[in-house]
């Protein structure tokens, strides 16, 4: 062997220097984390971290030992993270590697910070497993500054421009209902049951696609199916497998196998996905008569390119840019509504009292001849009561958006919340005015801890629609 002179010159010291070198490297690491954290000065307190992995150092163990240790979902951060709140109070402090994280627990302290402090915490940290991913770009994980202004401003304007938020945009959610309501009312008809998320996930995300891509995608297109299947596994495995050993070796995101190589097959097919979106887009642009986001965008490539070309300047408008916005909207367009809507009809299927005066409430404002709409919202209290507690119950977020305190941001907040509040009162009100749901009979009713990735959804269960 090439490297046999160097066995033979150290011999049998080869093993104990190696072991040296290997202590050497542990404790260096540990006493520079040490000096670091000593000069940023008293922290909260919080668990004693391991070197090099921080408090993560539980999730190096193979997948079969964890579930035999502590029971399958059991791992998931947001229950590791409240039992840690237990033991530490509502402001701890826990480490990723050598990063310093401070965990905020309980609705008064995360109050006080993102509503009465939302200036101060409104950045965006840098973590490895997402910059890896969008590069710091787009708007929600990118970090605050002139971009992102620009950016934001822009991308707002021009989905408020084609309905965002607005009443103008109910008829496209409507319709969409009209589609999920057709095929709900096949599985009636013969009594099968069937899993609602597939359902759904198409159908909310054929109305962000609407407004960023000018078309829907048919129920029935496999291509979109693979890409929203594997969006929602991403999003899952990214926080609830070793994949989140990322933030702490960036460079396990290329490896060809397990959770590591999930990931990255997301986000190749999703990039080639909207990339062909954008070349399609530019190749059949008409300045004159822009139908969707992604025209606005490319036109606004070119205004600022004139512009800067003048001023001797780079434009912030860029195609790169551009994909990475789509992305975001895609991404957060689909998944949290989804989930929302998901969990509604689980609960209304395992409280039937519940499901009955939501049915009671819509048959006394609304009756049978007409869909639900939003001017119905303010005389229907229950039905909305109904879908807060839910949100309550099954929080899709529950570690929300990792937030960087600054002294030199701005109030953030959600572009899509509006849209996403139109989309849970329409959907879940028009589906319950037309079906009775109730799981099949003899079948256990699924855990209600949920499946946690960057949202929590719901675990995989199947329903029976009766027709109303």
């Amino acid at each position: 062997m090439p490297t046999r002179w160097l066995h033979d010159w150290l011999g049998a010291d080869c093993t104990s220097l190696l072991v040296g070198a290997a202590v050497f490297f542990v404790v260096y690491v540990t006493l520079r984390a040490c000096r670091s954290r000593g000069a940023i000065g008293p922290l909260p307190p919080g668990p004693r971290p391991w070197p090099l992995v921080g408090n993560f150092g539980v999730y190096l163990l193979p997948a079969w030992l964890l579930r035999r240790r502590h029971g399958r979902g059991s791992l998931s951060p947001h229950l590791l993270l409240t039992r840690l709140a237990d033991q530490y109070g509502d402001v701890y402090s826990i480490y990723i590697g050598s990063q310093l994280i401070v965990v905020l627990n309980g609705c008064n302290v995360v109050r006080e910070a993102l509503l009465n402090f939302a200036e101060v915490f409104s950045d965006r940290p840098d973590v490895p497993s997402v910059t890896l991913i969008t590069k710091r770009k787009g708007i929600v994980f990118a970090p605050y500054g002139q971009v992102w202004k620009q950016q934001r401003k822009f991308s707002h304007a021009t989905l408020r421009f084609f309905g965002l938020g607005k009443l103008s945009l109910e008829p496209c959610i409507l319709e969409e209902l009209t589609l999920i309501k057709r095929e709900i009312a096949e599985f009636s008809r013969y009594e099968e049951t069937f899993n609602p998320a597939p359902l759904i996930n198409n159908a909310v995300s054929n109305i962000i696609c609407s407004m960023s891509f000018g078309r829907r995608f048919d129920y029935k297109d496999e291509e979109f199916k693979m890409l929203l299947n594997r969006m929602s596994r991403s999003l899952e495995i990214s926080v609830n497998s070793q994949a989140i050993l990322i933030n702490i070796c960036p460079w396990l995101y290329y490896l060809p196998f397990g959770p590591f190589w999930e990931l990255r097959k997301a986000e190749l097919d999703i990039t080639a996905f909207l990339k062909r979106i954008i070349a399609q887009h530019r190749e059949s642009l008409d300045p004159s008569n822009p139908r969707d986001f992604i025209d606005m965008y490319l036109l606004e490539i070119s205004q600022q390119q004139q512009q800067t070309q003048k001023e001797n300047e780079d434009s912030t408008f860029t195609e790169d840019y551009l994909f990475y916005i789509i992305g975001d909207l895609f991404v957060a367009g689909t998944d949290t509504t989804t989930n929302t809507i998901l969990w509604c009809l689980l609960y209304m299927s395992l409280y039937p009292d519940v499901q009955d005066k939501v049915h009671a409430e819509i048959e006394a404002v609304v009756g049978k001849d007409r869909a639900p709409s939003l001017m119905d919202k303010p005389h229907m209290p229950f039905t909305e009561a109904t879908i807060m507690e839910v949100q309550r119950m099954a929080v899709v977020v529950p570690l929300a958006i990792p937030h960087m305190a600054s002294v030199n941001t701005c109030r953030r907040t959600c572009m899509g919340k509006q849209l996403a509040k139109m989309e849970v009162f329409l959907m879940f009100s028009n589906l319950m005015q037309a079906f009775r749901f109730h799981l099949p009979e003899g079948i256990r009713a699924p855990p209600l801890s949920g499946r946690f990735g960057l949202t929590l959804a719901p675990h995989s269960y199947n329903l029976c629609a009766v027709s109303r």
